[in-house]
């Protein structure tokens, strides 16, 4: 199965190196390139790609806002947000407004395709070297007031793994459970906390002070 991907970024160099790595991969096709988020808006809702590649920052409507209104349609694609790291510190409002994931420009191609994919599969890319230290600078840890903890030992212990980058297989193998009971376990935490993806179960744990 093909993942169909549009590229949004105001820069023509970033969107033609997206594109020349993701076009070498068999299983990938960019149907679309949009300079600004009004654009990329009516391309997606036009071409309805599985993933959209979203730069923060674009003249008109920027990522943030071009995200929102993608995620207003019955059935919206899946928004990795495309950041600098260092000025766009309002990438995490972009993930509270629906972006499933989000990615260093200069990542490199083996990111660039694994976020992708795991965009395409559901998921959200979620590595340490990115998401813990984005939310680690976005995020004030504050302590879960008693009885307020939704989650049990066992999902808590889950959940740090998540906020600390680990995939499903990995979790299985720290805590001596089979993957399936790892699926279970965040299906449970998905529903308990009202998350959508992996990195709100990442950000949620910043934010109550179980990772730090």
């Amino acid at each position: 199965m093909t993942i169909t991907v549009a590229l949004a970024d105001d820069q023509e160099m970033v969107r033609t190196g997206f594109r020349l790595i993701l076009g070498n991969e068999p299983d990938i096709e960019v149907v679309a390139e949009s300079g600004t988020g009004t654009d990329v808006v009516a391309r997606s809702r036009e071409l309805r790609p599985d993933v959209v590649l979203m730069d923060i920052r674009m003249p008109g409507m920027d990522g943030l806002k071009a995200t929102r209104a993608l995620m207003a349609a019955p059935e919206p694609p899946r928004v990795v947000m495309v950041t600098t790291f260092d000025h766009d510190e309002y990438v995490y409002d972009a993930l509270r407004s629906g972006a499933c994931g989000f990615l260093l420009k200069d990542a490199g191609p083996r990111l660039l395709v694994e976020a992708v994919r795991a965009a395409a599969a559901g998921d959200a890319l979620v590595s340490p070297s990115i998401t813990v230290r984005l939310l680690e600078r976005l995020t004030s840890p504050r302590r879960v007031a008693p009885g307020a903890d939704p989650l049990s030992a066992r999902e808590r212990e889950v959940v740090r793994a998540v906020a600390r980058g680990r995939t499903n297989g990995e979790i299985a193998a720290e805590l001596f459970v089979s993957l399936s009971t790892v699926k279970t376990h965040l299906t449970n935490i998905h529903t308990k906390l009202d998350a959508r993806n992996r990195v709100e179960v990442a950000a949620w744990a910043w934010e109550n002070g179980l990772v730090g």
